[in-house]
């Protein structure tokens, strides 16, 4: 798997601090509209969801909310750094800054999971996530997610 496939550079973003959960995955549903051709709502829909079986807060400023969704033949995803982390409900209680969302087709299976555990294991570095706190540029940001995970590939 390559982030290439997963993430394209446009649905990467930086944004101030949400004032709750619902507000980022409108932020994501939106990125995910704009850049795939995502229905915001549904997506957002999904998100929400997917959420309320359980906190997709990974701990140490991470979240990787996660949806299964219509109209998608592939998985694709949004990675968002905020500029002041948030509460988001995480199982460590460690405030959030950096959310990666996947969305996935309805019935993907295995290729969902193959793609949450790719983005999990890449945003398990210390490395990583210490790059992407240090920039703030989008470009930089999606450079930094797809070098660390082509080290990884392994």
């Amino acid at each position: 798997m390559d982030m290439s496939c997963l993430l394209k550079a446009e649905a990467v973003r930086v944004i101030g601090s949400p004032s709750s959960k619902k507000r980022l995955f409108q932020e994501l549903g939106e990125v995910a509209q704009a850049v795939y051709g995502l229905n915001a709502g549904a997506a957002i829909d999904c998100l929400q969801e997917r959420e309320s079986l359980g906190p997709t807060g990974v701990g140490h400023g991470v979240a990787l909310p996660h949806a299964r969704i219509d109209g998608r033949d592939t998985v694709c995803g949004v990675f968002v750094k905020l500029e002041r982390p948030f509460d988001y409900g995480s199982v460590d209680k460690a405030p959030v800054d950096l959310v990666f969302a996947l969305f996935a087709p309805r019935d993907a299976g295995v290729e969902h999971l193959k793609a949450l555990a790719y983005v999990s294991r890449t945003l398990r570095d210390p490395a990583v996530c210490a790059k992407l706190r240090a920039n703030s540029e989008p470009l930089t940001l999606h450079a930094i997610l797809s070098s660390a995970s082509k080290s990884k590939a392994a």
